[in-house]
């Protein structure tokens, strides 16, 4: 079905050569940092080459002062997101000035879209690579380590699909599974497609395959990743879709949870909809972009919706799945967002009435459309914009949570609480946040825990 399999098949055999040639590295126990910054996919990436580094007889340190290398896996999506990247890549030069030793990489989308610029702005930096060629990670370290000379690697995207790598999860019992790369929408707004590449979808019995081996090692709930998870399966021959994956994935026996992220409205079908309603162990947790609630917004944005189609899809989730959590994202202050726009906005929040709202201003992003259009907001309007939607927003989730109060939910466990080390924290089938008494034996188990407080951003409650 995948259309990329020989290219799947010399990278899997870099990858390989990459792994094995690490053993004539030094085994001298050196330590690394990791830096990790936007998407869960930047996460899982990061994942992937922190074991590398392990399997290069590197231990993780929390102190910089300690590294002998620290990775920044960057992130492009906003101009302030590459800001602070390149800020604190400079921040380590007066650290690399005293340890000449230490080696700096920079890794992910800031990388692949502009290396020259990574070159000019932070030249302390020893070792650059992009979001597709992550897998020759070993080989270009090493390499540099043998001639000590700044190594820039760069591939596009037909040089083949980044291969399934070894990876050691933040959680055992969770697991993030990559199941579509790239993203073909082009929103005006989104440098995504132009340093991810084109959309290619794995083959769905080698996803089956690997969950089913993260369930024999004791993974309860998996979340599959990609820009447009609905879009998985276009590039096939024979018909196979999001919804044909789903089904598959909830056979699997001993799997317990399935979330996913990200949708696009764009692609969400009654099928997907109706799989979701019928399955027993995916997630009742809709997140769904809207973006903007005007109809020329969405247009300027080229996201390939109106709001009665989308405001039809969240009809359909809420008669099929009553008790699902509906999420999503807005920008405000798109250029040329009128007064009139961000007020339609504002009434389909009302009218959706959202679990939470994940909402940002808009900010330029060079090379992308959107940074060029006439009729820029003004920053202070963007703002007053802003903090009208999170009062909105947040008196909704308020009172959404307030509903959930007595009732007695099934709580994933995952930590301890980063607030108080007598609570624990876990996560509902609804993405709800819920802390309660505890301790660290719970954590990774399945438990019944009714809500006794509803806040804004998360429950307090009780074991039962």
């Amino acid at each position: 079905m995948n259309k990329d399999t020989n290219n799947d098949i010399a990278v899997n055999n870099d990858m390989e050569n990459s792994l094995n040639n690490t053993n004539n590295l030094e085994k001298d126990n050196q330590k690394f940092l990791t830096v990790t910054m936007g998407c869960q996919m930047n996460v899982r990436d990061t994942e992937i080459m922190e074991q590398m580094l392990r399997e290069m007889n590197y231990e993780a340190t929390h102190e910089q002062e300690d590294a002998d290398l620290i990775l920044f896996n960057t992130c492009c999506i906003r101009e302030t997101a590459e800001n602070k990247a390149y800020g604190r890549i400079s921040s380590l030069k007066k650290l690399k000035e005293k340890n000449p030793n230490l080696i700096i990489v920079v890794a992910g989308c800031m990388a692949q879209k502009d290396q020259e610029a990574v070159r000019k702005r932070v030249p302390h930096v020893d070792l650059v690579f992009g979001t597709h060629n992550l897998h020759q990670f070993p080989d270009l370290l090493q390499e540099f380590k043998r001639y000590h000379h700044v190594k820039t690697s760069i591939w596009e995207e037909d040089e083949g699909l980044v291969p399934v790598l070894p990876t050691k999860r933040k959680y055992s019992f969770s697991a993030s599974v990559n199941i579509v790369y790239g993203c073909n929408n082009f929103c005006t707004y989104c440098i995504v497609p132009y340093v991810r590449g084109r959309e290619r979808s794995r083959l769905p019995e080698d996803i089956i395959a690997e969950i089913k081996e993260l369930v024999e090692n004791g993974v309860k709930e998996v979340t599959l990743l990609g820009q447009n998870v609905n879009s998985y399966g276009k590039n096939f021959k024979e018909a196979f879709d999001f919804s044909d994956l789903l089904i598959e994935i909830d056979k699997i026996d001993g799997l317990e949870r399935v979330r996913y992220m990200t949708s696009h409205p764009r692609d969400f079908s009654d099928k997907l909809i109706d799989t979701i309603a019928q399955s027993q162990k995916i997630c009742e947790h809709f997140h769904l972009p809207i973006q903007s609630g005007s109809d020329h917004i969405l247009k300027e944005m080229n996201r390939g919706y109106t709001r009665e189609m989308y405001m039809n899809i969240v009809a359909k989730i809420r008669q099929r799945i009553p008790n699902a959590s509906i999420t999503t994202d807005i920008i405000v202050g798109f250029p040329g967002e009128t007064d009139e726009n961000f007020q339609e906005t504002m009434e389909l929040v009302n009218d959706v009435q959202y679990d939470s709202a994940f909402t940002f201003i808009f900010s330029p992003r060079s090379g992308t459309p959107a940074a060029k259009m006439e009729d820029q907001v003004p920053i202070d309007v963007k703002k007053e914009r802003l903090q009208k939607l999170m009062e909105l927003q947040n008196n909704s989730s308020l009172r959404i949570n307030k509903a959930l109060e007595g009732q007695i939910l099934q709580v994933l466990v995952e930590k301890v609480s980063d607030h108080n080390s007598d609570m624990m924290s876990g996560r509902t089938r609804t993405n709800k946040i819920i802390i309660f008494p505890g301790d660290e034996g719970m954590i990774g188990k399945l438990i019944p825990v009714q809500v006794t407080r509803a806040q804004t951003w998360n429950l307090m409650g009780e074991t039962v």
